[in-house]
């Protein structure tokens, strides 16, 4: 659903941490299992977590 008003980059980062929890959750909270399934380094995704304050599971 689009938001009026919302801006590109701002709906792009919406939907890269929606998808990145997403990706976490079938993964099991596992980074390097996550981050081979997104097609990134897990450094990238481990700093692509900070910047949008998600915390790994347990």
């Amino acid at each position: 659903m689009v938001t009026k008003g919302i801006r590109y980059d701002e709906a792009q980062r919406e939907f890269e941490k929606k998808f990145i929890v997403q990706v976490l959750a079938k993964a099991d909270g596992n980074l390097c299992k996550a981050a081979d399934l997104l097609g990134i380094h897990r450094n990238t995704l481990s700093r692509k977590m900070t910047e949008y304050r998600l915390r790994q599971s347990a």
